[in-house]
């Protein structure tokens, strides 16, 4: 089972909105997930993205895997 950390559309129609989740790679991309750890809101001025650093830390060593798309914003953020 491959775990990965990406995110999750739940905004509206031309006004996106993502959760940041751990799902299994074999999940749909808006479906089932494990643990909700985070939101990315791209059409802030500032981007807002929030996430639990703690949990985000022991997902990775657990062997969880982030998108390119996560990883990029956990880099812009340094968290990783």
């Amino acid at each position: 089972m491959a775990v990965k950390i990406r995110l999750r559309r739940v905004g509206a129609k031309k006004a996106p909105f993502y959760r940041v989740v751990v799902a299994d790679s074999r999940y749909p991309r808006d479906g089932r997930f494990i643990e909700e750890i985070g939101t990315y809101h791209p059409l802030n001025a500032e981007e807002e993205f929030k996430v639990d650093v703690e949990k985000t830390k022991k997902w990775i060593a657990d062997g969880a895997q982030p998108t390119d798309t996560v990883k990029a914003l956990l880099k812009k953020n340094n968290i990783i």
